[in-house]
């Protein structure tokens, strides 16, 4: 047969499975390749797999029993996504939420331009903080799905994980009602209906249609996010616009335009109705809440370690921009007055009006929509890891992607409540600390995930001569013992991985001179990318502080409310299931450390290692050795295996 005419893929000879044969076997092609069917890329079978070519055409007859429409509003396999269609997509629609549209030109009617800015930049300054903790756990640690829950049980362990888990899913279901509330406003003030219940009920019936898009899939998701961005950003184009093409004095006289003197008047501070620069913090706060949405679809990434920091940093610097363009236009060409009473100015002084709203609306739903997509993801992982008892129904999931139905139904009916609750001025300060306690755990949970690597390296250190001497053995290799007795190289895994005769990645992985590959340890060292020297855990340490301190004078009855529901979700999983895993830097104690760098600050020199005391032998008193282990013939046919350790000691003078 002619070699071009020849395929083949493996072991697997692929002639003998063309379609076009009368022996063609079904069942025999899937028992020789396995039970493995290589869908391929899923973008080239949207016409439901009778256009396959390359290596999926010898499965061109399987998938072309799939029906057109199936295949493409169907997932019939697992989608991945990479750092613009995945995360930066994500992020951006989350951060650049319904806070902006309608209350930015409050802030700064009540702080001025200058505090307003200082909010924003001090609003970033915050969240970016927490998305460089959370990069730096990612360059030190594996990361799979389960987003921000994974990255704080992994790190603290999963009974302080679920504990904050459960706090972070209830600020996210709570803004997912902020955000969908104001798009309820809109729509009530669209139709001329001035009553509260109108707003609710726009905003009830939008949860449920964005809860029907994420039960299609992840796929459907991204695609609408893909176009929801789009109008999002023609949105803003528009709001700069009208600024510069609406004629000064229009708007009823609200509207200055930007050669006039407003800019000056709308500089500095003029508080109303009891508020304050940290309270007006804590209503434009929620806007960046979203910045871990990127995180919290790591499940459904390529390369989470990769995709998550790139389009992270990219998305909140877009939105940075985004927020300073609309405080600094609406700061200079709105009078005061309006920007307190009008909350819907920037509708008004856009180039094309119906383009803003409709970016408004979009602005609504998609943070909604993201809250959506990532929460129930958490609430998932939480019930798949049994960390709390009855909730194993919540991590139940349908399709290729695992779709989370019941932790979606938990999640509406958390936001349909809130929703009926209260309006935008109440609900933020509540969405706010769950955020704020969320981002001061990833901080400390980077902090302590590199003072656990140092100490790693500090016993590597000190262990490092006892490896060389540990290779005077008998009867085996050094690498042979590491495997048997993996106590010997405990101090270098620290309890993330335990070697196993039986592994083939181990066994298969020897050097030419007889040493193991092993994999490395469950805590790394920073990689060397762009961003990684902006990952510092000082800087993390510092994040910490500043988000408790925050908590407290925003509102400290939310605060307390919230680190008490912490605390009992502690205590609760600490009783009802305490075999829960460590973390990776359980190692580390805060306290211990604290204590630690007091004693040398003072010039005191703290003991780094435990002491023993050795019973000193004394020539007078006669010893004798015994065998304690006896031969036992049901091991007699079994390898001995014997090794030897030098230690080093010293005598003790004992005074008598």
């Amino acid at each position: 047969m002619d070699q071009n005419n020849r395929t083949r893929r493996g072991d697997l000879d692929i002639d003998s499975f063309r379609s076009d044969e009368p022996n063609f076997d079904r069942t025999r092609m899937r028992r020789q390749s396995g039970g493995f069917v290589d869908l391929g890329n899923e973008s080239q079978y949207g016409t439901g797999g009778h256009q396959a070519s390359g290596a999926n055409e010898i499965f061109a007859d399987i998938q072309g029993d799939v029906p057109w429409w199936k295949s493409n509003f169907f997932i019939s396999q697992p989608v991945l996504f990479g750092t613009w269609d995945g995360v930066f997509t994500s992020c951006l629609i989350n951060i650049f939420g319904v806070i902006v549209f309608l209350r930015s030109g409050w802030i700064v009617g009540q702080a001025g331009l200058v505090n307003a800015v200082l909010i924003v930049i001090f609003t970033v300054f915050v969240a970016l903080i927490s998305v460089l903790s959370a990069v730096g756990i990612c360059e030190r640690c594996r990361i799979e799905s389960g987003g921000v829950y994974f990255l704080l049980a992994h790190t603290l362990g999963s009974r302080m994980g679920g504990a904050l888990g459960i706090i972070y899913c209830f600020g996210q279901a709570v803004g997912c009602a902020l955000n969908v509330f104001g798009f309820g406003e809109s729509m009530a003030d669209l139709v001329s209906a001035n009553n509260t219940w109108a707003a609710r009920g726009f905003a009830v019936a939008a949860v449920l249609l964005l809860g029907t898009i994420n039960v299609a899939g992840v796929k459907w998701v991204i695609k609408l996010q893909f176009a929801l961005l789009v109008i999002i950003l023609l949105a803003a184009l528009d709001f700069f616009l009208g600024s510069l093409t609406t004629i000064p004095g229009s708007v009823q006289g609200q509207f200055t335009g930007w050669l006039g003197t407003t800019i000056a008047n709308n500089t500095w501070a003029d508080y109303q109705d009891n508020y304050t620069w940290f309270k007006c913090f804590g209503v434009f706060f929620p806007t960046i809440t979203g910045i871990l949405a990127g995180i919290n679809m790591s499940g459904d990434l390529k390369n989470p370690s990769v995709n998550i920091p790139n389009g992270s940093l990219a998305a909140i610097t877009t939105g940075t921009f985004l927020y300073l363009m609309f405080i600094i236009t609406l700061a200079a060409t709105v009078t005061r007055e309006a920007l307190l009473k009008n909350f819907s100015i920037t509708a008004d002084i856009s180039a094309v009006i119906v383009l803003l709203l409709a970016g408004l609306y979009v602005s609504s739903m998609s943070s909604c929509l993201g809250a959506m997509y990532g929460t129930p993801r958490v609430l998932q992982s939480i019930a798949n890891e049994k960390v709390i008892p009855g909730l194993d129904i919540l991590g139940h999931g349908r399709g290729p992607n695992k779709v989370p139905i019941y932790s979606m139904v938990v999640v509406a009916i958390v936001t349909v409540t809130f929703i009926i609750i209260g309006d935008i001025n109440k609900l933020a300060p509540i969405v706010t600390m769950p955020f704020l306690i969320t981002y001061a755990s990833i901080d400390y949970s980077y902090f302590a995930l590199a003072q656990t690597f140092d100490l790693q390296h500090k016993r590597e250190m000190r262990f490092q001569g006892q490896s060389q001497r540990d290779t005077q053995v008998y009867g085996a290799t050094g690498s042979d013992l590491d495997l048997l007795f993996p106590e010997r190289i405990r101090h270098k895994n620290v309890g993330d991985f335990t070697p196993s005769p039986t592994d083939s990645a181990i066994m298969n992985g020897r050097q030419s001179n007889g040493d193991v590959n092993r994999p490395n340890v469950s805590v790394h060292s920073k990689h060397k990318n762009w961003y990684s020297h902006l990952c510092n855990r000082w800087l993390s340490l510092v994040g910490v502080a500043i988000k408790l301190l925050l908590m407290f004078l925003v509102h400290w009855a939310y605060a307390l409310g919230c680190l008490s529901i912490v605390w009992l979700v502690w205590l609760y999983i600490g009783a009802a299931n305490p075999a829960v895993k460590p973390g990776r830097a359980s190692e580390f104690r805060f306290f211990h450390w604290l204590r630690i760098t007091f004693l040398q600050a003072i010039g005191k020199r703290p003991l780094e290692y435990e002491q023993l005391v050795v019973t000193p032998v004394h020539a007078d008193i006669s010893m004798e050795q015994e065998r304690l282990n006896d031969d036992n013939e049901d091991f007699a046919s079994r390898r001995r295996y014997h090794q030897s350790t030098a230690l080093q000691t010293h005598l003790v003078n004992v005074d008598h």
